[in-house]
């Protein structure tokens, strides 16, 4: 059996990916589960994040997003019987590649797939699903009727962040990068109910077409949003699309927060004194942290459900996007790690 790992050796610009040869246990342990891969995700490895948290390995295994059926379950398993639909999320020191045909896997980590959602789909949206509702609920904390700007709302993580606010009574801003994903923005409409666009407003941020904090704060009438999303930010001046980090602490209202992925953000004394006299905050998203602690493991199973059954009622509907074969695995891994906006699903 053969899965796709990720070689990281130092000296080496780009990290490699390779099929190596795997082999599974005889004897299932007493809370796992064997599963039949049908579809698996795939995103960027964070190797830096790999390394801070301990985990130090030749080879890293490529692939986490699951979805498929359960063969054998262990003798401690209480939620899951043999043939059942999961789908799930592997944890970061998860010694099985998601790209093998059969993975073992801890009962905690996984939940029930509903029949009318796909594995293909499940498996390509359910990472950014998770990040939408850890950054909105867990972070954020929103409510109905506060107004939320998503930075690059055309990406996957930005398109779920939208269609999450929008289903719980958010009036939603969004970027666009270009003419054509803001006009993809606008024709953005739900599943069910009435048919409004999701998107209150798309400013566009391309070619200086755009000054995103007066669109802000004009949208806003001048008192700003309650809640910020981005996807990376703009430590210094810079001719780029990303927005520059006091322009948003800028538009955020009194009592607002900032949600970044910005790893490394530094703020400047003036910035910090800024949010201190609008008493907001700057939260910083890391999905893996429900996966490195188990802490709140209750707390994640109950996302990860809920998430499915948005998926599976048309709540988060992603772009749609063709199932890659294995066969073309490395190829696409490879370019996802050098787009990091790019994910691709792979159909086994």
């Amino acid at each position: 059996m053969k899965g796709l790992f990720c070689r990281a050796e130092e000296g080496e610009a780009e990290p490699k990916f390779i099929i190596q040869e795997t082999t599974l246990p005889e004897v299932l342990g007493s809370h796992q589960v064997r599963v039949q891969v049908k579809a698996c995700g795939l995103s960027p490895v964070d190797l830096k994040l790999l390394r801070d948290v301990g985990i130090q390995t030749d080879l890293v295994p490529v692939g986490r997003e699951v979805a498929g059926v359960v063969l054998q379950v262990g003798p401690k398993v209480t939620f899951f019987q043999p043939k059942d639909e999961v789908v799930g999320i592997l944890p970061l020191d998860s010694l099985c590649s998601g790209l093998c045909e059969v993975i073992d896997v801890d009962e905690c980590v996984l939940v029930r797939r509903p029949e009318k959602l796909s594995a293909t789909c499940a498996a390509a949206t359910l990472r950014d699903g998770v990040r939408a509702y850890t950054a909105l609920h867990t972070h954020a904390g929103i409510a109905a009727g506060h107004t939320l700007l998503v930075l690059d709302g055309s990406s996957n993580f930005g398109l779920m962040c939208i269609q999450l606010a929008s289903y719980c009574g958010l009036k939603v801003l969004a970027t666009s990068n270009s003419a054509e994903e803001q006009a993809f923005l606008e024709q953005l409409r739900p599943a069910v109910g009435v048919q409004e666009p999701l998107v209150a407003r798309v400013i566009p941020v391309y070619n200086g077409s755009s000054d995103l904090l007066s669109a802000v704060l004009e949208e806003t009438g001048g008192l700003g949003v309650d809640a910020v999303i981005d996807s990376g930010v703009c430590l210094f001046i810079e001719e780029k699309l990303l927005p520059h980090k006091h322009d948003i602490i800028s538009m955020l209202s009194a009592g607002g927060t900032w949600v970044t992925s910005h790893q490394d953000l530094q703020l400047d004394p003036p910035d910090c004194r800024l949010l201190f006299l609008k008493s907001a905050s700057v939260s910083f998203l890391n999905p893996e942290v429900w996966t490195t602690s188990s802490a709140q493991q209750g707390r994640y199973l109950h996302i990860l459900k809920d998430v499915i059954e948005k998926m599976s009622t048309g709540v988060l509907r992603p772009r749609p996007q063709e199932a890659m074969p294995l066969y073309e695995a490395v190829v696409v891994m490879e370019t996802i790690q050098r787009q990091l906006r790019k994910t691709a699903v792979i159909q086994l």
